[in-house]
């Protein structure tokens, strides 16, 4: 049985935006030889539309102020690493969904911030159309420019869904995108320290 919020957002009336998302998918079902008036998809329009607002939701979203909200002193200079944060955006060339993990280290200059903010800083970015490159160094920097720490490390390893549904179809394909400043660009050794602490494989 479904909970009272679950239920409330599916009766919640659509916003205007919405409502004319939810009139292009009408459209959409119909010339792809669909009947929208049939029972299975007659909430279908409406679905989407809701679905598409909280997939999106970061482009009414601040991930600098979300930062700002949780920022400490604190006399602290070694690597903080937030790893396997779990990612799903839409792809802006198909709008369909990319995911994978984004693994993200900085090393504090005076200043850290609540480890919970590091994931949603993801969640704002991803929740936009996006390439998964421009995901990567817009991560990259906004914490570099926000926290101003000696530097930061992004690296994420991501599914294309573009990939494994259509066109080469090949459905095993991982995509790797990284993003460094400060220390981590300009020293090797701690460069690789990230990258054996994620486990990840860069060339």
């Amino acid at each position: 049985m479904k909970n009272d919020m679950s239920l409330e957002k599916e009766t919640e009336a659509l916003t205007a935006g919405q409502e004319k998302i939810a009139g292009s998918v009408f459209t959409i079902l119909e010339n792809i030889g669909e009947n929208p008036k049939r029972q299975g998809l007659l909430k279908t329009p409406e679905r989407v539309a809701k679905a598409y607002s909280y997939l999106t939701e970061g482009y009414e979203l601040d991930a600098a102020e979300v930062l700002r909200s949780a920022m400490f002193d604190e006399d602290y200079s070694q690597m903080v690493i937030v790893k396997e944060i779990e990612l799903y955006s839409l792809c802006e060339h198909h709008m369909l969904p990319f995911f994978g993990k984004a693994h993200v280290a900085y090393i504090p200059n005076g200043k850290i911030v609540g480890l919970s903010k590091i994931p949603r800083v993801v969640d704002v970015f991803s929740r936009r159309l996006q390439v998964q490159e421009r995901l990567t160094i817009e991560i990259r920097d906004c914490i570099q420019h926000t926290l101003e720490p000696l530097g930061v490390a992004v690296v994420i390893e991501a599914s294309h869904l573009c990939m494994q549904m259509r066109g080469v179809s090949k459905q095993n394909s991982v995509t790797t995108t990284s993003a460094f400043s400060g220390e981590f660009l300009n020293n090797d050794k701690t460069r690789k320290e990230f990258i054996n602490l994620i486990g990840a494989k860069l060339s």
